[in-house]
């Protein structure tokens, strides 16, 4: 079933009632008017909280990661800055953990090199989508060994990023960068949750990564996982700035062209999926790619 993605950006009260999500405005100054709104929590799978004046009940937590929704509360520049996740999700949960635990380096290597290539080739698809030369990128994705030794991804990401915008915005990926920089970090942090989100579904650790290390770091995994869906966020952005150069302001018509890119339909083993359901497909042939029961990954194509 796909799951809706919602944003909250006005001030008021989150309450749970009779398995729905209340947004109540009754004690919300100058809001008292609002009608409430429902939503069944079971349709739920992305909820963004944005404004700092967002009340929540310690009930409704609770069911939210009981339906293994991902809670993302954002700072005070309407960004997602954090993320709320079930700690049990899967009942074969603790089989799942020792099978990731015990991953060989070889097959962690392996597992990178094919999520490496499926990168690569939906970048490919981004820049033939928009009338660039793509050669280079297909040749690219050839060339990734085990582990991605030789950091083919790093040479094909310059590459990529040097010819995917127009040559007039000088554009240099860097998450403080200037513009569409911010289009893009808000988009990825939607997809990192709905790939984290995935990743506890399928009764795995979204800390334990196959490539990412970082101590601090409580999501190596969805940052693993989600690299072949990072194109699809970028095909966003490269058409919002076809569109209009003013994008120094993160819109509410911004977002939610970026918060659809869950829903946005792609191939996937053969059959079309939206993006939140191709993510699901993903955790789950990586967990049985532990298990040793799948040899490769089902990533999406873009289209």
């Amino acid at each position: 079933m796909l799951k809706r993605t919602l944003c909250i950006e006005n001030p008021c009260h989150l309450k749970c009632n009779l398995e729905q999500l209340v947004i109540s405005y009754a004690h919300i100054k100058g809001l008292e008017d609002r009608q409430d709104k429902t939503v069944p929590i079971e349709d739920i799978g992305v909820l963004v909280i944005e404004h700092p004046q967002i009340t929540i009940t310690h009930f409704l937590l609770d069911k939210l990661v009981a339906n293994n929704i991902a809670v993302i509360t954002c700072n005070a520049n309407h960004h997602p800055s954090g993320m709320l996740l079930p700690l049990e999700s899967h009942t074969l949960q603790s089989e799942r953990f020792k099978a990731q635990i015990n991953a060989s380096e070889p097959l962690k290597k392996q597992l990178w090199q094919q999520t490496i290539k499926a990168k690569i080739k939906n970048q490919a698809a981004i820049l033939q989508k928009w009338q660039v030369p793509a050669g280079y990128l297909n040749t690219a994705q050839q060339q990734v060994k085990s582990g991605d030794n030789d950091n083919v991804e790093a040479k094909a990401a310059a590459y990529y990023w040097s010819h995917l915008f127009p040559a007039s915005w000088q554009f240099f990926r860097n998450r403080e960068g200037p513009p569409p920089n911010n289009l893009l970090n808000y988009g990825y942090a939607i997809i990192r949750a709905a790939m984290a989100r995935a990743i506890a579904g399928a009764g795995l650790l979204p800390t334990l990564g196959i490539f990412h290390r970082n101590r601090y770091n409580a999501y190596c995994l969805a940052d693993d996982m989600m690299e072949p869906y990072r194109p699809f966020v970028d095909a966003i952005v490269r058409q919002i700035i076809h569109d209009t150069s003013l994008v120094t302001t993160l819109t509410q018509a911004f977002k939610v062209q970026l918060l659809n890119v869950l829903t946005q339909d792609t191939i996937i083993d053969n059959q079309t999926s939206p993006l939140m359901i191709a993510m699901q497909k993903t955790a789950f042939s990586l967990s049985k790619c532990y298990t040793g029961e799948l040899r490769r990954l089902s990533f999406p194509e873009f289209q």
